[in-house]
């Protein structure tokens, strides 16, 4: 999947998060990029073979004080790497690659809502969590 197709997918996922999430998150960008650098994956502590496939950079909601964004604040961001996410949707879809798409969907959105937990203020076992019991969606 192309670069353009991916962006055009994750703005549409960012889109789609429910208002009463939305309306609370601010001054966060949506950023694309194809893999980690090598500063991230050893900011990250990742080993050989292991990746992200998202990462929140900024002040968590839960930690901004009421000087934040006095002046000029630069916005907090949430990538998206678009090859292991890709990656991830492939080993997801069945051997009908016509699932693909809505693979890619799904891996992008549990990302988006993964990385604004950690907005949000979560930590990663509250995070895993929630995924593991399935309360990890925008409903």
């Amino acid at each position: 999947m192309n670069e353009n197709t991916f962006r055009s997918i994750a703005l549409s996922e960012w889109e789609a998060m429910p208002e009463r999430f939305k309306n609370r998150v601010k001054n966060v960008a949506l950023l694309v990029c194809d893999e980690p650098s090598e500063e991230t994956r050893r900011e990250e502590g990742l080993r050989e073979g292991e990746t992200l496939l998202g990462l929140y950079h900024g002040i968590p909601n839960t930690l901004r004080g009421s000087e934040y964004g006095v002046g000029e604040t630069l916005p907090d961001t949430i990538t998206l790497y678009r090859l292991p996410i890709l990656a991830e949707a492939e080993e997801l879809t069945d051997t009908d690659t016509s699932h693909f798409i809505e693979q890619v969907k799904k891996v992008i959105r549990e990302t988006i809502w993964h990385e604004v937990g950690h907005y949000f203020g979560l930590d990663e076992h509250p995070i895993n969590e929630r995924e593991d019991i399935g309360t990890n969606r925008f409903v």
